[in-house]
């Protein structure tokens, strides 16, 4: 496990590689309850105030990829704000303790993303908590495996889309009422945009949708000096692989087949946020940054 983020250990061998436990879990999962539980980079981030005064939101912040962002964005200097399904679990209460022993402001606002009026009352929250909003990340997502397309119900897929989808949609357009030139917004799409896993046909398809979403959103709003790109994740270790992402034996194969023949860890995309988020990529709009572990996105 790496000492820093910048630390040049053979990624083959940084993290644990498959085979895992068995370990199926109910509702959204935990990370808690993972083994080996997951990097978000609670003891290897280090910050550099590159986002010092910075108020954020992220949703889905409470485990996984966005408690990686939101540990990186506190560390970096920035107010941050996560959004979650369950603002009283363990996870997301842990997630709070460490935005805040950064230094900064924290929150937790609970919202699902499926329902409009949630995701309206989210970004007022936001605005209440901090005063305003300047950078948004897009990163709370619903998946659940399937084998046949005849077993996805109808109400999955209306779920689906209302949670990886809609409540993007409702959340931005909520959110550009406080953005200004300057400010960035993030959304994870994934490696299923590209390359789609037969087993995850509907989520496959709500990430295509969210990369069409950035692209379009992109030039809308580059004339209002706003910057919308994208990260297109792989096969990363979060709870959301145990808790009906993938079937249990799925889980315990889980990132064999990327080129590193291992899943990524959280903490492994937290830089990735930092750099969509500043200065450092001021001349990027309608991009999609691929950290798939080998697996093209183009």
């Amino acid at each position: 496990m790496p000492r820093s983020q910048f630390d040049p250990l053979d990624p083959r061998k940084a993290y644990p590689a498959p085979p895992f436990p068995s370990q199926p879990q109910g509702g959204t999962g935990s990370f808690l309850e993972m083994d080996p539980v997951p990097d978000h980079g609670e003891k290897t981030y280090k910050g550099f105030g590159r986002m010092k005064g910075r108020r954020t939101l992220i949703t889905g912040g409470d485990s996984g990829i966005g408690r990686a962002a939101a540990i990186a964005f506190a560390r970096e200097g920035a107010d941050v704000v996560i959004s979650c399904l369950h603002p009283d679990s363990d996870d997301a209460k842990s997630t709070l303790k460490l935005i805040e022993e950064a230094g900064v402001k924290g929150a937790i606002i609970g919202a699902d993303n499926a329902n409009e009026r949630d995701c309206v009352a989210l970004v007022d929250g936001v605005v209440n908590a901090l005063g305003g909003l300047d950078v948004l990340v897009n990163n709370a997502g619903k998946q659940d495996t399937q084998e046949k397309i005849e077993d996805i119900s109808t109400e999955q897929l209306v779920k689906t889309f209302e949670v990886n989808v809609f409540g993007t949609f409702w959340i931005t357009k909520a959110a550009l009422a406080h953005l200004k030139p300057g400010d960035a917004i993030i959304n994870v799409t994934s490696v299923q945009a590209y390359q789609p896993s037969a087993h995850l046909l509907d989520y496959a398809m709500t990430k295509f949708a969210l990369s069409g979403f950035t692209k379009g959103l992109a030039e809308q709003l580059a004339p209002r000096g706003i910057r919308v790109n994208a990260i297109a994740p792989g096969p990363f270790w979060t709870a959301l692989q145990p808790s009906g992402g993938q079937t249990d034996e799925g889980v315990r194969h889980f990132g064999k087949d990327s080129a590193f023949g291992r899943p990524g860890q959280p903490a492994e995309l937290a830089s990735a946020f930092v750099f969509l988020a500043t200065g450092e990529s001021l001349y990027m709009t309608g991009e999609t940054i691929g950290v798939t572990g080998g697996k093209p996105i183009a």
